[in-house]
């Protein structure tokens, strides 16, 4: 089994190589996915943690920090597979850890990473299932423990369809913290034992914090009176068109409104400008930022960063990758700002945040640009039902904090093993 899926990773790998070429993935530290680690690591089987991109860094951060007052004396790995995720990592990080990144899942680059390493645990941040990494850990009787775990529809569409593989890898996992009673159900339906798995709540609940502020936003924008600041952000392909539309009939019958767009990858900004300017909209770039108080003009975020000081000078907020199929964006952050908050029907990364939302009236699904238009028209003409929406998604957070804590206990055995 094991040569037949290096094979086909191999075959993959290779399949993928021109498109690494291409987008410039071979940044300075890609020979550490080969497993080409420094000598002389941190002593003491260090925890190792695994965060694969920048959602899950942040969420993991608080796990750590907890980690740290235990263990003081205990030193972290940290490994990502983003780049973006590996600067989080090494805010993360204090002297005497390693933040690298993790190794491709052939034996033979695993084999070299853990013998380097020589962890003491190994934190899976949700589900991530690396067959050879995991076996290998587990042959070296080193616990494997997955926190904050998840089954998304289509990552639970994927295992299923390779049970033959993934059913006997994730057997070797010690313990599942899972987000949910549905996570819960669908790694028992894939083979894994119930007693291996707590349903303990999602980090990412954990790992809010007021981080920003209006910070003067608002007059940078030039807003007076009783002007309404309306942001979407992390904005896709697709879905700009349908914000637009929304805008542009919401200007119609309110000349009191101001609009952000941020687009979810910023160099993609001049051309949301272009689009904007096509729908009758005078596009402003942040970074060339000029107060206007033309109506028609529409801010358009083009740095990294800067997105959770709109979310908290904002007035009515929503979140994209959600009216197309891209999983949806993280609609904590502007409720953690008490923001009445509206988003998309795919929410597939955020789904059972989404429904607790739906199910507290703390924000509002839309499917389309009539949908749209309408939630945030019925917001505006009802804004003391708007500040509600605001306070009941604040209060939502506060209510299922806590599982970072629950983690931290379940976790505290094998590591005292």
């Amino acid at each position: 089994m094991a040569i037949l899926y290096n094979f086909i990773f191999l075959l993959v790998a290779l399949i993928y190589l021109p498109l690494y070429l291409l987008r410039r993935k071979f940044h300075k530290g890609f020979s550490q996915r080969l497993g080409n680690l420094p000598k002389g690591l941190c002593p003491d089987k260090p925890i190792w943690v695994h965060a694969v991109s920048v959602g899950e860094a942040m969420a993991v951060s608080g796990l750590v920090e907890q980690l740290r007052k235990v263990y003081p004396g205990k030193k972290f790995v940290i490994s990502t597979v983003t780049a973006t995720g590996n600067k989080i990592a090494q805010r993360i990080a204090k002297d005497g850890d390693l933040v690298t990144y993790l190794p491709l899942d052939f034996s033979f680059t695993v084999k070299k990473a853990v013998d380097r390493i020589g962890p003491g645990a190994f934190i899976i941040v949700e589900t991530e299932i690396w067959p050879n990494l995991i076996t290998y850990l587990y042959r070296r009787k080193i616990p494997v423990l997955s926190v904050n775990a998840r089954m998304s529809d289509s990552s639970f569409g994927g295992y299923r369809a390779v049970k033959f593989i993934a059913g006997p890898v994730l057997k070797k996992v010690s313990l599942f913290c899972v987000q949910s009673a549905r996570d819960r159900e669908r790694l028992v339906s894939l083979g894994v034992s119930a007693e291996k798995i707590e349903v303990t709540g999602n980090m990412k609940f954990d790992s809010l914090a007021p981080r920003a502020q209006d910070a003067g936003i608002r007059n940078m924008l030039g807003l007076k009176g009783k002007e309404r600041l309306i942001v979407a952000g992390s904005t896709h392909p697709g879905e700009e068109e349908v914000v637009l539309d929304a805008f542009r009939a919401l200007l119609a019958g309110n000349r009191d409104l101001r609009f952000l767009i941020a687009p979810r990858h910023p160099e993609r900004a001049a051309g949301v400008g272009r689009l904007a300017e096509e729908y009758g909209f005078h596009p402003v770039l942040v970074s060339a930022l000029k107060p206007s108080q033309d109506n028609k003009a529409i801010y358009i975020l083009d740095s990294i960063g800067q997105l959770l000081n709109f979310y908290a000078a904002a007035d009515i907020v929503f979140v994209g990758g959600s009216l197309v199929n891209k999983g949806g964006h993280n609609i904590l952050e502007p409720a953690l700002f008490a923001k009445p908050v509206l988003f998309g029907s795919h929410m597939s990364n955020f789904r059972d945040i989404k429904d607790l939302f739906i199910e507290n009236k703390a924000g509002i699904m839309v499917h389309s640009y009539g949908e749209l238009y309408k939630g945030i028209r019925g917001l505006l003409d009802d804004y003391p039902q708007a500040l509600e929406m605001g306070r009941r998604a604040r209060q939502l957070i506060s209510n299922n904090q806590g599982a970072t804590a629950r983690n931290v206990e379940l976790i505290k055995p094998f590591l005292a093993a």
